[in-house]
């Protein structure tokens, strides 16, 4: 597998500014037409969430596990055109990562790493993969938890400071990449979490406003670089709900492809503190005492719809099922959200590709893999993916 390293500045460089971006809102240009002639304003990108950079620290398999040009010449080849990158933002520092982030570190960016993070980059787009940058742990916040950090990026200045100077870092690197492969989603899965260390800490919706300000914040420093920039926000509530307070604000919004949890996350330790108490997972079906099928799906997804026919772009960030949950009920359900995703022309990224929710080596004890290189080829995954 090729392991060629590239020289950033002549990427950057050889790399050319498309003429158009891409429009997101639309409002003017789509006045008077009839509803349903008003399209998914975002590109129908189908494609997985990569981990190379979703630790704070270098893992210990991390060669092992690191995305390589076989795998995007794999993605490319099956159908698929999309890839966000998730990052966590200490792992991109020039910092001992044995000790706790202090606030005068947040910005020590080590050249190395993002040259590493530019060549993962550069290897998507040789096979025309778009690609979204992400911040999963964000200065001052992270859905996941479980870590130190030196402040709060809703309470405190400094740390909305970091959040900004972290997204102008990002926009200038690539500032002459097209819109058509490059976009910048803000912050995973946003909420307002009682205690940032606490791994179960109760999480609850985020004040609209105050989501608008970090949002704008940031947006003015990526469009400093470059006012072409694609930015793209999740929803709020764990991304769960729509943002009516960024709907003038020429972004796209992310939604998630895990309702109901009870499916797409049966007995994963970091949601339940007693994986052994999850209820069955069954679709359609009850499950712990409510009904759930493609009629709930639907009312869940109807306010991404609606503003979908207000002109904001929608497309799915993160999606798929835990490894534990029975392979058919996962394909059933999973079959439905696609169908709902196809029906409103809204792409999605599978979490991940290779990896407990990946169609490659996901560990599942129900599945007949297919030996594909080495690896496990979850085939029947990867044709919903594609017939999708």
């Amino acid at each position: 597998m090729s392991t060629t390293k590239i020289n950033r500045r002549n990427f950057i460089k050889t790399t050319a500014l498309a003429a158009a971006a891409v429009t997101l809102t639309g409002n003017k240009a789509l006045a008077g037409m009839e509803k349903k002639q008003i399209k998914n304003m975002l590109p129908q990108w189908k494609g997985f969430n990569l981990l190379d950079y979703f630790s704070p620290t270098k893992r210990e398999n991390y060669e092992a596990s690191q995305t390589t040009e076989d795998d995007f010449k794999w993605m490319a080849d099956w159908g698929f055109d999309f890839v966000r990158l998730p990052m966590a933002y200490p792992r991109y520092l020039d910092i001992n990562p044995e000790k706790k982030i202090k606030i005068s570190e947040v910005n020590k960016f080590s050249n190395k790493v993002l040259d590493e993070i530019d060549q993962l980059v550069f290897m998507a787009h040789k096979q025309g993969l778009h690609v979204s940058i992400n911040l999963h742990r964000a200065p001052g916040y992270c859905i996941n938890a479980g870590f130190h950090e030196p402040f709060n990026l809703w309470k405190d200045k400094e740390a909305k400071e970091a959040f900004y100077t972290h997204w102008g870092m990002w926009a200038n690197r690539y500032k002459n990449i097209s819109s058509e492969k490059i976009s910048f989603d803000l912050l995973n899965e946003p909420s307002f979490r009682e205690d940032l260390n606490d791994q179960f800490s109760k999480s609850s919706t985020l004040p609209g406003e105050l989501y608008r300000e970090v949002a704008m914040g940031a947006a003015k420093a990526i469009r400093a670089a470059n006012p072409n920039h694609l930015i793209i926000a999740d929803g709020n509530n764990v991304g769960n709900s729509v943002i009516p307070e960024l709907i003038d604000l020429n972004m796209g919004q992310s939604c998630r492809g895990y309702y109901p949890h009870y499916i797409s996350h049966y007995q994963a330790p970091w949601v339940f503190k007693d994986p052994s108490t999850a209820p069955t997972p069954v679709w359609p079906g009850v499950i712990d005492n409510k009904n759930f099928g493609k009629e709930q799906l639907l009312e869940y997804y109807k306010p991404w719809i609606e503003i979908i026919s207000k002109g904001v772009g929608v497309h799915c960030g993160e999606c798929g099922c835990w490894k534990n949950t029975p392979h058919e009920v996962f394909l059933a359900w999973f079959g439905d959200i696609l169908d709902i995703f196809s029906e409103n022309k809204i792409g999605f990224a599978l979490w991940n590709f290779r990896g407990d929710f990946g169609i490659l080596n996901s560990g599942r004890k129900d599945v007949q893999y297919e030996d594909w290189y080495g690896h496990k080829l979850d085939r029947k995954l990867l044709s919903l993916l594609q017939n999708k």
